[in-house]
């Protein structure tokens, strides 16, 4: 406690706080834990705990996934007052 209220009184470093940085403090790397650590010293995995990604089926999309280099430049104006107002 002694070293917050000296670090108050000090003034804030300025820099980004890393996850190596700090004694009493754990900033950790947003992560979450995937499992559990055993008696002997080794970690399982729980499977409801592990992120999961549902992707869509994409074979008949016809979508592609870069644009190309050959397309053609265009350029819009900005949307005025005028532009917002006429929607209405």
């Amino acid at each position: 406690m002694q070293e917050v209220i000296r670090g108050l009184l000090r003034g804030a470093k300025r820099g980004v706080m890393t996850s190596k940085q700090g004694r009493n403090f754990y900033k950790g790397n947003r992560t979450g834990s995937m499992g559990r650590h055993t008696k002997h010293g080794g970690y399982t995995i729980d499977m409801d705990k592990v992120r999961t990604f549902v992707v869509p089926d994409l074979s008949a999309c016809e979508f592609k996934p870069y644009v190309s280099r050959r397309s053609t430049k265009f350029k819009t104006d900005p949307p005025t007052a005028e532009h917002y107002a006429a929607k209405e």
